[in-house]
């Protein structure tokens, strides 16, 4: 017996699988990756298979994680203890419990366990749940790693092991084992116990998820996007489903696409297409690939400027741009940690390009004792003679930054390949999350490595809004008007 799935009916009914979970349990692996839609019901599914596998296996330790001890008290007490409560009396009374705490359930007959908590390190976990892992990674980046290393790796290769979260960003842990196992699982490789099987749950996949099509106004445009996922993904998504998908975006995303595509995602991809609450250039990104920004970006015969971000002690960030009749063009990206200056100066000279003007961040004129009490700049323009170099004046505030790197994505060009690296850095360039407040505190967030991407390309933008751009590349090239390259 288990409560409604969607939370909206509480109602104490027999359990029966729904469809997406029927498609689960038929793949069920050693190690499963779950990218999903909202409110299709996993978390309940394995909390009543790990409450199932404790009652009639001895001495075995099933375990969810959950992103923080509201959840996970939320889960064990809705989906964990609920279920064995509402047990007939005679199973309750062959299986007692020998102890009931707030997160665990120990059965007394044979040892075994279920466990809701926010991280499992100690021992073996023969069944393990990670529930909402997109959050964790995004919002609490320790958290994330002791995941990985901790909990996971207790997890033995006869055990099962469940990973599942909507989507949260294009980067973090899930991101990135997300597209591992997109790569095996569409390459058709075997994989081993160690290996993860890759799941993928749609919107569209819901029974539920669907209204009278002829409430809803749906446009042609709209139409459209649901035309190319029946393509895409080769489904049918019949009227009364598109109309769902159009009311839930207008009622409860204000019409805000990005956020439909996190929470119900049409296909995989999509998934990731948004940024995470809390980045500082998300709406910005996304209308740079809405008007195509994004695209191939050909090396032209033109001087090539950089933009600089040295970190004090690991990163460093390089924009590679070019500049044509006012269009902002940039062509590629390079970012390297632990290296020296020589590293870089060497990676230019590498490029092959014909350079105009390095543009440094305002303490690259600062002295270092431990460099023959030489500036960055200094030391730049040994490794590099000939080349022209300005320090870019440092702003008062960091937010005024942003907001003219907002302004001067509105008309910049990116490379896809040769900057995409950098584009995901501005896209992922985020605000500090407050654990004690619960909310993004207006503080760059250094530890997902954006950071010195972002302020690379916030170069730029200071040095064009103080107009430093145009007057240090001195005569500018003019030649006859190209055809234009974007079509």
């Amino acid at each position: 017996m288990i409560k409604g799935d969607d939370g909206e009916d509480a109602t104490v009914l027999p359990f029966r699988p729904n469809r997406a979970q029927r498609r689960f349990l038929g793949r069920l692996w050693h190690r499963n990756l779950i990218l999903k839609a909202r409110q299709l019901g996993f978390t309940t599914l394995v909390a009543i298979l790990w409450l199932d596998h404790a009652l009639f296996n001895a001495n075995q330790r099933c375990g969810i994680i959950a992103q923080d001890r509201e959840a996970a008290e939320t889960i064990f007490r809705d989906k964990v203890k609920f279920a064995y409560e509402n047990l007939p009396d005679e199973i309750r009374e062959r299986f007692p419990v020998a102890r009931d705490s707030a997160i665990e359930l120990l059965f007394a007959h044979n040892n075994s366990s279920v466990r809701v908590a926010t991280s499992m390190r100690s021992g073996t976990i023969h069944r393990l749940h990670v529930s909402e892992f997109g959050k964790i990674c995004a919002k609490y980046p320790d958290k994330a790693k002791e995941v990985v290393t901790g909990s996971i790796p207790a997890v033995p290769t006869n055990g099962v092991l469940v990973i599942e979260s909507t989507a949260e960003g294009n980067e973090g842990q899930f991101f990135d084992m997300v597209n591992l196992a997109q790569e095996k699982h569409a390459g058709h490789q075997p994989l081993t116990p160690k290996d993860y099987r890759f799941h993928f749950y749609a919107w569209w996949m819901e029974p539920k998820y669907r209204l009278d099509s002829s409430t809803v106004v749906i446009n042609e445009k709209e139409h459209k996007y649901f035309d190319k996922i029946e393509a895409a993904m080769g489904c049918r998504i019949d009227p009364d489903q598109r109309a769902w998908y159009i009311a839930t975006k207008r009622a409860d995303f204000a019409g805000a696409e990005e956020n439909m595509w996190q929470e119900y995602p049409s296909t995989p991809a999509e998934a990731f297409q948004v940024s995470t609450e809390g980045n500082y250039y998300a709406d910005d990104m996304l209308e740079v690939r809405r008007r195509g920004g994004i695209t191939r970006v050909p090396v032209l015969d033109l001087p090539v400027n950089t933009f600089w971000d040295i970190g004090n002690h690991d990163g460093c960030a390089i924009w590679f741009h070019q500049e044509l009749r006012g269009e902002d063009r940039f062509i590629g990206y390079y970012e390297e940690h632990y290296k020296d200056l020589r590293h870089y100066a060497s990676e230019l000279q590498r490029r092959g390009h014909l350079y105009g003007t390095h543009y440094l961040p305002h303490d690259a004129e600062h002295k270092r004792l431990g460099d023959y009490n030489r500036s960055v700049k200094e030391m730049l323009q040994a490794l590099l003679p000939g080349h022209r170099f300005i320090v870019v004046p440092r702003i008062t505030e960091l937010i005024n930054g942003i907001q003219q790197a907002r302004k001067h994505l509105k008309g910049a060009f990116f490379d896809e390949e040769g900057a995409k690296q950098g584009i995901s850095r501005l896209e992922n360039y985020r605000k500090k999350y407050s654990r004690s407040e619960s909310r993004y505190v207006d503080e760059p967030d250094k530890s997902n490595g954006c950071s010195e991407g972002a302020d690379a390309y916030r170069q730029y933008a200071q040095a064009k809004e103080l107009g430093l751009i145009g007057r240090a590349a001195g005569d500018r090239y003019i030649e006859a008007p190209p055809p234009d390259w974007r079509t």
